[in-house]
């Protein structure tokens, strides 16, 4: 049995070794990735969640009884985690959501760019 694992974020592309057991969000954190997180990391914000992929899913440790009730099966199914709860038994690809105010921000950005445009035609 290996004792580090291999953590890549995405969109990002950073990858991180730690150890089996270490939450995606330690993991992120020691990568360099930003995930939001109000609560300290205690299954009471929803704020750090991430998705993984079906294939990917049997790579971390079952849901904690914290993270079941927060997500519900619902979320769970569809491949959203907990990065302060989910840890790691394996190599694993995690998807890290845009943050909403980069994504506003990027939309107006956006937007502005194409009025730009189509005041110089």
């Amino acid at each position: 049995m290996t004792n580090q694992h291999s953590v890549t974020f995405r969109p990002d592309g950073r990858t991180v070794s730690v150890r089996p057991g270490t939450t995606l969000l330690e993991a992120s954190r020691r990568a360099g990735v930003t995930i939001r997180t109000r609560c300290g990391g205690v299954a009471g914000c929803l704020m750090c969640k991430v998705h993984v992929s079906e294939d990917q899913s049997e790579r971390l440790q079952p849901p904690t009884p914290a993270e079941t009730r927060k997500l519900g099966s619902s979320m769970l199914s569809e491949g959203a985690r907990l990065s302060c709860q989910a840890r790691t038994k394996g190599n694993v690809t995690v998807t890290v959501p845009e943050d909403p105010l980069k994504a506003a921000i990027r939309r107006r950005l956006a937007e502005q760019q194409e009025d730009d445009e189509d005041w110089l035609k």
